[in-house]
């Protein structure tokens, strides 16, 4: 994608310097419009070295976090998630947590057809926790297959 192709999407961070966020940054992510919106197709991101803080704490949180979707109109662009996800890494919040929002902000920015969310995080006092989150749009066929898929999830 050219320099011109980039501001007519409106996208300002592909393409310039990284300035890393120092907290949670939701409004670092931006979108770009879906060329194939009547295809449903999968797209997933795994981001293998996400970190956080324990609220309770402040000690680190590791894991590797996995965002599948089902692109409506607008998609996630891939740099401004990257900036999103490393915003957590000052962040207090349960793991729970962090997967609900990440689903919740980014159901909030392109509204996709369907999306989950899993956090695979690394054991803490001998325990592993793998929070997962979905959403499907309402009175679609999407929202049935995330009923579906909660009711059958499991992390292997």
């Amino acid at each position: 994608m050219n320099e011109t192709n980039r501001k007519q999407e409106g996208l300002q961070q592909l393409g310039k310097k990284t300035d890393y966020a120092t907290d949670y940054a939701p409004e670092v992510l931006e979108t770009f419009v879906n060329k194939h919106p009547d295809n449903d197709y999968w797209v997933q991101f795994n981001c293998p070295e996400f970190t956080s803080l324990c609220p309770i704490t402040g000690q680190p949180d590791f894991a590797e976090i996995k965002i599948m979707y089902i692109p409506g109109e607008r998609m996630v662009e891939s740099k401004s998630l990257k900036l999103y996800l490393f915003s957590f890494r000052n962040h207090g919040d349960f793991h729970e947590d962090c997967v609900n929002t990440i689903m919740k902000d980014l159901v909030k920015l392109m509204q996709p057809k369907y999306i989950e969310v899993v956090g695979l995080f690394t054991p803490r006092g001998g325990i592993s926790i793998y929070p997962y989150a979905n959403y499907g749009q309402p009175g679609t066929k999407y929202e049935q297959l995330a009923q579906q898929r909660l009711l059958q999830h499991q992390i292997l």
